[in-house]
């Protein structure tokens, strides 16, 4: 049996907030239970929203939380392992992989098209309406491609299968492709991987055994179960840890201050309280 390797993933688009210092200290319990290695890597690959500020900030609030990894920013050695921004013809070798199973096809469409299609569900869970069939090209659209170019590249998801796994926390999870989300970015038009490509190239170079990351991502890990099992790689484990709700019942979000672990700090709280105390105590 592999050796546990966790990971800590902050995206520097803001400061980190009470619900992201839980789930990390989750991530490095879980990974001192299993005598295993915990690495941090920057997710920077939202260029308009992302900076080095936040990234800082995030390492200072994690050490201030006594949340240390063995491998990553501030450990020594090179940086651009751990900060996705710097690894952009990685990801491309990736796309080439995958686009050489024939999953991947060119996407011109933009949220506009898909909303006036008629034939789009939207997924009560997630964010996007789900793209319809209707709008995917012949399947022999993607032929003659070497690189992704300047256009979206979606994932052609096998309609009507149901994508099942165990997931450490949250239990048993089935999700419908085709029905509960339907074909997905894997490569944007700038010319960065879209979040399903890069956190699975990553996790899978980086040997990752178990990734423990908020609830949110439940659907995500349905996608990336396609991905890997494209690629024909092993996937991780999933341990999704249930979402902290603000004082209206609302999940937290970076651009709402109150429970940020900058504004805990300057209010006095400690360590302990920020881990461990009843969410209520601390606004």
């Amino acid at each position: 049996m592999a050796s546990y390797r966790g990971r800590l993933a902050p995206t520097p688009t803001g400061r980190l907030h009470l619900g992201h210092a839980r789930t990390f200290a989750l991530a490095a319990q879980r990974c001192r239970a299993a005598h295993g290695q915990l690495i941090y890597r920057t997710e920077d690959l939202d260029q308009a929203r992302c900076q080095q500020a936040f990234t800082l900030a995030a390492q200072d609030d994690l050490h201030w939380l006594g949340i240390e990894w063995q491998e990553g920013p501030d450990i020594g050695g090179p940086h651009a392992p751990y900060q996705q921004s710097a690894r952009l013809e990685f990801y491309l070798s990736i796309w080439k992989q995958l686009h050489a199973t024939g999953h991947l096809y060119p996407c011109d469409k933009s949220r506009q098209d898909v909303a006036r299609s008629l034939q789009a569900p939207h997924a009560e869970d997630d964010r996007e309406p789900i793209f319809p069939a209707a709008l995917r090209p012949a399947l022999d659209a993607h032929l003659g491609a070497t690189d992704p170019g300047k256009t979206n590249w979606r994932f052609r998801v096998p309609d009507g299968e149901v994508i099942t796994f165990q997931d450490q926390l949250q239990g048993p999870q089935a999700f419908t492709a085709g029905k509960d989300f339907g074909d997905f970015l894997v490569w944007r038009k700038d010319g960065f991987p879209a979040y399903e490509l890069a956190v699975v190239a990553d996790d899978h170079a980086m040997g990752i055994t178990e990734v423990v990351r908020g609830a949110d991502l439940l659907l995500s890990t349905a996608r990336q179960k396609l991905i890997y099992r494209a690629l024909g790689w092993d996937a991780p484990a999933w341990a999704h840890a249930s979402l902290i709700l603000d004082a209206q019942g609302q999940r937290l979000a970076k651009r709402h201050d109150g429970l940020s672990l900058q504004t805990l700090r300057a209010r006095g709280k400690t360590p302990q309280e920020v881990l461990t105390a009843p969410i209520a105590s601390l606004w």
